[in-house]
């Protein structure tokens, strides 16, 4: 079981919303971003902009200012994807894997919480 304290310093407000992010996500779910990725990619009508939305380069150059370990990554070439409390419970049908569902059962407990974003 990962710690809760873990989950929790991997959770960031952005555009008013507590979010996750793609990378953070596919570490704990045991597989590349990448992957993780293309599986959204390929369910895309499951991630309305309220669950799911991509970085702007100013909002991750501003997280990556915010993240010790930021340092430790190579560059991305492209933005990653912020999942809201939906978006993270979308993924666990998505990956359909039981290590997915446990994982976000800690998710909910380390309190990422619902908001209410702005549609487009």
């Amino acid at each position: 079981m990962m710690e809760l304290s873990v989950i929790q310093s991997k959770i960031y407000e952005i555009r008013g919303c507590k979010v996750m992010l793609d990378f953070d996500l596919a570490e704990m779910y045991g597989t590349e971003t990448k992957r993780l990725k293309e599986a959204v990619r390929r369910n895309i009508r499951r991630f309305p902009s309220d669950f799911m939305f991509e970085l702007s380069k100013e909002e991750y150059t501003s997280l990556r200012s915010q993240i010790a370990s930021s340092n430790t990554r190579g560059g991305t070439r492209y933005m990653p994807f912020a999942f809201t409390e939906q978006g993270v419970a979308m993924l666990s049908s998505v990956l359909n894997s039981d290590a997915a569902i446990e994982i976000n059962i800690n998710i909910y407990h380390a309190g990422l919480c619902c908001c209410t974003p702005t549609i487009d």
